[in-house]
């Protein structure tokens, strides 16, 4: 009989986690923490050896205002010589028609080690309009910087659709703001309509944004939108998505609901990883946001003959 596969947790408790390999030969970690009122960051030489850092707090939220509830989705970037943080944070936890009002806020830091120094709130990163809003993430292709990010836009029934612009700066994004991807699949809709969570990686002469899709408990899953490296990334006709989950719950290995990605590389810098989130069970009691045991997961990545990912 064959012994049954468990995944492990690298990190417990640690939703939207995000890994960013620095030339300092570094490992970056930061995440949600169950909490949603801080961000914390944390670092290590080797990816396993985050789980034991320390994780310091950098910013933690506001008594009121805008800043001041559900501190969601943290990233860590390096750019231009400056450290920033890409978050998403509300004014209050309520909901209204099922919605958050969440907007998407940037944190710069001069320092040379982004666990010391000042964090500077460098306000809100404004859209098109104003509306639900979380999840960015940003990305450089021949000499241009990109913002991806989920959002609401009124005019569209459902959650969130991925949206694709140009920066001017790291905290601005110029001209008008480009629907990719809106849910239209099955496993898109299940519980809610969301396409959020996106997270770049240039390989094999395309440009890959995983995402997730659906509920946040056991149906929540992983598509891909994959761009030709040389396609006008402008342009929604340039993205092609997959009509099936890429990567879902697998319930031999205990992994329900993964999803929320983003990309890394080994310590020898050979093989791209996938870092994701999950639970290691399927039922879940009250509201699944604010069950703490999504935990982080790491595992490699493989390509196919054409050059795509291979996530499961």
């Amino acid at each position: 009989m064959a012994v049954k596969e468990i995944v492990k947790p690298i990190i417990l408790q640690r939703a939207d986690p995000w890994i960013y390999k620095h030339t300092d030969g570094y490992y970056y970690f930061t995440a949600s923490v169950p909490e949603y009122d801080r961000i914390e960051i944390r670092r290590s030489k080797t990816i396993n050896g985050l789980a034991e850092s320390e994780a310091v707090t950098v910013w933690r939220k506001h008594k009121e205002g805008m800043l001041s509830a559900n501190i969601w989705a943290p990233e860590i970037h390096y750019i231009d010589g400056k450290w920033y943080v890409y978050f998403a944070a509300a004014r209050t936890t309520e909901t209204k028609e099922g919605l958050f009002d969440h907007r998407i806020f940037v944190l710069e830091n001069e320092s040379e080690n982004p666990l010391e120094g000042s964090w500077v709130e460098k306000g809100q990163l404004k859209t098109n309009w104003e509306s639900f809003a979380l999840d960015a993430t940003t990305f450089e292709h021949k000499g241009i910087r990109y913002l991806v990010w989920a959002q609401k836009d009124p005019n569209i029934y459902g959650n969130s659709n991925l949206y694709i612009a140009k920066m001017s700066n790291p905290w601005t994004i110029e001209g008008k703001q480009v629907m990719i991807t809106e849910p239209e699949y099955d496993w898109e809709k299940i519980g809610f309509l969301v396409n959020e969570g996106p997270a770049v990686i240039n390989r094999n002469g395309k440009i890959f944004i995983s995402y997730s899709a659906s509920a946040t408990d056991f149906n929540y899953c992983m598509g891909v939108l994959i761009a030709d490296e040389n396609s006008d990334l402008l342009n929604k006709d340039s993205w092609h998505k997959s009509e099936t989950p890429v990567f879902k719950t697998d319930e031999e290995k205990e992994i329900y609901g993964p999803g929320h990605s983003c990309f890394t590389v080994s310590e020898d810098g050979k093989t791209d990883m996938l870092v994701y989130h999950a639970r290691n069970y399927k039922d879940i009691v009250g509201d699944p946001l604010y069950d703490p045991n999504r935990h982080t997961f790491i595992k490699e990545l493989s390509y196919d003959n054409n050059g795509n990912i291979i996530f499961s």
